[in-house]
């Protein structure tokens, strides 16, 4: 079944927003296997599935402060996966995105602590060079035709590399030196990694950007013309730009998007520990895209939205924080977690193919 702004194009004329047509089989399809066959509605049951086994095998977890802390390990995740979801929906992968967070929190620490000034300086170095990386990776693949997979396959090297081999120059250590002390530090950690209450319990400033972000990214998806674009061009690019799809422009900007998720994420991670590891990062980018498609991106482009990341990003966080709350051996949380995720891709194609076969 293909609903409009969920499916990208396969003739010559792109999708355009709205609601599907009154007529045809998908009209006289039950609304129930119309809902089951859009691609957000089986995560969401997935993730549905999840919470409540480990409100029921860790009843500590049903407390307020605990579903906080789960919903700050998801927005971690899902603050990334929803640009790598969108570059996923144009049809490519950037493999380069766990490290390009350290990069990023790298630059502004050291920046700001080596030239001793404001944070806030370092703070929009560190965005000027993500979306640098961003469009460097894009226009690379762009430019050569090479496969995406590659190209970020090299950009993930690189910064690794770069990443250890500059910090030890400047620091003569791992890692960046504290900051907390230096002017700015205090407003920038309240935009990027504090708290506030909500019914007595602490939120993590976090899970609202998130959900903001979540929001727009649903917005442009489905109410705007770049949103066409990207489901266009990753249906089919030749197509798209047969019909006048600004393919370059489009694929470049994803990119640039997922430099911009990067550059808020390694944000987050350097104010709310005042100091950068050089050697984190590495293996993230795997957990984002799983988040992606679990939360029904497909792999091979022009399908999928902005709400089925958030239900794949939850469920990370509650398969996370859950063994912790469980009690079990945390030796087997990678384990449990692939049993998991595949039990839950594997329930999430099940629904959608019942739903369209009806």
């Amino acid at each position: 079944m293909s609903t409009a702004g969920q499916t990208g194009p396969t003739a010559t004329v792109p999708p355009a927003p709205g609601p599907p047509a009154a007529d045809g089989p998908s009209a006289r399809r039950p609304l129930v296997l119309r809902l089951l066959a859009r691609p957000e509605v089986g995560v969401f049951l997935g993730a549905a599935a999840v919470f409540v086994f480990f409100l029921i095998a860790a009843p500590s977890l049903r407390s307020g402060g605990s579903m906080a802390t789960v919903l700050y390990q998801s927005s971690t995740i899902g603050l990334m996966a929803l640009p790598v979801a969108l570059l996923m929906i144009g049809g490519e992968f950037d493999l380069s995105a766990g490290v390009a967070v350290v990069s990023s929190a790298l630059t502004a620490s050291m920046l700001s602590y080596q030239l001793t000034v404001n944070v806030w300086a370092g703070v929009v170095v560190a965005l000027v060079l993500s979306l640098a990386i961003g469009a460097f990776n894009g226009w690379m693949m762009v430019r050569t035709g090479l496969p995406s997979f590659l190209v970020t396959l090299g950009t993930f090297l690189i910064l690794q590399g770069v990443n250890l081999a500059v910090t030890k120059l400047v620091t003569d250590n791992v890692a960046t030196d504290d900051i907390s002390d230096m002017d700015g530090f205090g407003q920038a950690r309240r935009v990027f990694a504090s708290s506030f209450d909500l019914g007595g319990v602490q939120v993590k400033i976090t899970v609202v950007w998130w959900l903001v972000f979540a929001a727009l990214a649903t917005w442009v998806l489905l109410r705007t013309r770049y949103g066409n674009w990207v489901f266009a061009v990753g249906g089919d690019q030749e197509s798209a730009r047969a019909v006048g799809v600004p393919v370059t422009f489009t694929k470049i900007t994803l990119f640039m998007t997922v430099g911009f998720g990067a550059w808020f994420v390694g944000m987050h991670e350097l104010f709310s520990f005042n100091t950068v590891q050089s050697g984190e990062g590495v293996g993230q980018e795997l957990i984002y895209i799983a988040a992606s498609v679990i939360g029904g991106c497909l792999l091979t482009g022009g399908q999928g939205s902005a709400i089925g990341p958030v239900f794949g990003a939850f469920m990370f966080g509650m398969v996370n924080q859950g063994i912790v709350y469980a009690g079990w051996n945390p030796d087997w949380f990678k384990a449990f977690l692939g049993v998991m995720l595949l039990g839950a891709t594997l329930v999430n194609l099940w629904v959608r193919r019942t739903a369209t076969r009806r």
